[in-house]
């Protein structure tokens, strides 16, 4: 596999790009905690973020160094939302300078709409688009480009104490750089219980990640380099006012020649995530 990495290596770093972004309708759900409604929410609301990790799917964005997070969410009462998340991240300029180049983009901004409809007491679907966008700087005749289109749908479920969601998300365009990958699709199923006790949630998810076709030449396939299954187990601590705390615990099984820094350190390896996010 080194001799494959090599030979490809523009391809082999940007899959790092799986790291690329974290439903608040669809990005930041799968790794953040949830954060608590404030005190009488209206149809605008607001969030920020500070993490010791930005993880996204179970792969570092950030290199294991902090990160801000913040964005906002309109949703109308008859189901349609819209809104905008973004991140403080590292992964794009990381990977340019393991080819050499000076490629910079320190923001991931995510834009997405969609439509939910309360079908029964505790049941609600969910169908939406999310675009993920890099604004970039410096020369990208090294990286591909890294902004994805992703379709979604999910069900979300309450059952008295428990609650959660299935999703599915699919790429319409390359996924995150990542050459001849439409297609490439994202199965989630997270679920949160209330304990009861001092405002605290347990947290569970897990994912799989495929990613579609064929590396270069089609001599091998993507999903055999670059698919993965992610996990997190946690707990959050609801303070009131809008304010919630979280530490998990989040791995993945992704492969280190795929995914590793210029440390050669798995950015998926098993990791603990503290995080505070504030609604308003």
């Amino acid at each position: 596999m080194k001799s494959l990495r090599k030979s490809v290596l523009t391809l082999s770093i940007l899959a790092t790009a799986l790291s690329g972004a974290l439903l608040t309708h669809s990005a930041q759900a799968e790794d953040a905690p949830a954060a608590p409604a404030a005190a009488d929410p209206g149809p605008l609301t607001a969030n920020v973020t500070l993490t010791n990790d930005y993880r996204y799917r179970g792969i570092s964005q950030s290199n294991f160094k902090p990160a801000i997070q913040g964005g906002f969410d309109y949703a109308h009462e008859s189901g349609f939302y819209i809104g905008n998340w973004n991140s403080s991240i590292s992964w794009i300029s990381d990977t340019a300078s393991m080819g050499g180049q000076n490629t910079s983009a320190p923001i991931e901004m995510d834009f997405y709409a969609g439509y939910k409809h309360d079908w029964s007491k505790g049941f609600v679907a969910d169908f939406g688009v999310l675009q993920y966008y890099y604004p970039t700087s410096g020369s990208t005749g090294f990286i591909q480009n890294p902004n994805t289109t992703e379709l979604y749908i999910a069900q979300n479920f309450t059952f008295d104490a428990l609650t959660g969601f299935v999703k599915f998300s699919y790429a319409v365009t390359p996924i995150f750089g990542t050459v001849n990958s439409t297609g490439s699709n994202y199965t989630d199923l997270t679920l949160n219980y209330d304990t009861g006790i001092w405002g605290m949630s347990l947290n569970a998810h897990a994912g799989y990640q495929y990613v579609a076709g064929n590396v270069l030449d089609g001599s091998v396939s993507n999903s055999s380099l670059f698919s993965y299954t992610d996990w997190k187990l946690g707990v959050t601590k609801d303070f009131g006012y809008g304010l919630a705390g979280s530490m998990a615990y989040v791995g993945t099984n992704a492969k280190n020649y795929a995914y590793s820094n210029s440390n050669t350190s798995n950015l998926g390896k098993g990791g603990f995530l503290i995080s505070l996010t504030k609604t308003f």
